[in-house]
């Protein structure tokens, strides 16, 4: 669940890969070789076409399975586990599978038990979020803060820039970053990756799309183009209306 500022980021953990664990009903007898060798044809990239029960258009869309196996079998139940990328639909996974065996199958149980680099071991219920809150009112904030991730955890997966000081200000009132503001940048970046801007002390300022890639950065000019922003105005000076004097030069280092 993203809290406040944070739920500016769902863009950033929408897309990526989830881990699930479900049990697959199958409508007839296969053997465990047959449904292991099934089960290979759908790692990869595969084209799925949305249920009809879904809010999207029903075309087909290239989706990624990045890992598919068998955990235990009773019968016709299938326990298995799958990592897939964002917007894949595992109950329509389950149903191609059956197609495929030439049985027929359908999806019984499903649990989500990943998401990106957050696990299920992390998650919390409502009931000890309450109670977390409960005990901050009365002056304990503890537990509440092992409860609440930071949002710097939640794009961690995204390349990184940092930049200077100077430069935040003017970021956090959505004016796009400059080559002079960097101060450091992953040099894996391509031009169109939605990137993760950070100050020098590591604090998440905002989200943003490459204008060119780590191997343009000696052109000058736009680098990355602000999309959202996190960081509240004013935290740092806002030395871009001129109010303090500019001082040092960008330095770059490799972070990758």
């Amino acid at each position: 669940m993203l809290l406040g500022r944070a739920t500016r980021l769902t863009q950033a953990v929408t897309g990526l890969p989830k881990e699930y664990v479900g049990v697959m009903r199958l409508h007839g007898d296969v053997s465990d070789r047959e449904l292991a060798e099934a089960l290979t044809k759908f790692v990869g990239e595969i084209y799925q076409t949305p249920p009809v029960r879904s809010r999207v258009a029903r075309r087909p869309r290239l989706r990624t399975v990045y890992e598919l196996e068998v955990l235990e079998r009773e019968g016709r139940d299938v326990l298995f586990r799958v990592v897939v990328s964002g917007g894949t639909y595992v109950r329509k996974l389950c149903h191609d599978v059956g197609l495929l065996l030439g049985t027929g199958a359908h999806l019984r149980e499903l649990r989500r038990t990943r998401v990106g680099n957050l696990h299920e071991s992390q998650a919390h219920s409502l009931l000890e979020v309450y109670a977390a809150y409960r005990s901050y009112l009365e002056g304990d904030g503890s537990w509440l803060r092992e409860i609440v991730r930071n949002p710097e955890e939640l794009v961690a997966h995204l390349p990184r820039v940092e930049v200077l000081d100077t430069a935040v200000d003017a970021i956090c009132h959505g004016a796009p970053l400059a080559t002079p503001g960097v101060a450091r940048y992953d040099r894996t970046i391509e031009k169109g990756d939605l990137v993760a801007i950070f100050t020098l002390k590591g604090e998440l300022v905002a989200l943003g799309k490459a204008e060119k890639s780590a191997l343009d950065f000696d052109e000058g000019g736009v680098f990355v183009r602000t999309d959202v922003v996190l960081m509240e105005r004013g935290t740092y000076p806002a030395f871009w209306k001129g109010k303090f004097r500019r001082t040092g030069a960008a330095e770059e280092k490799d972070l990758s």
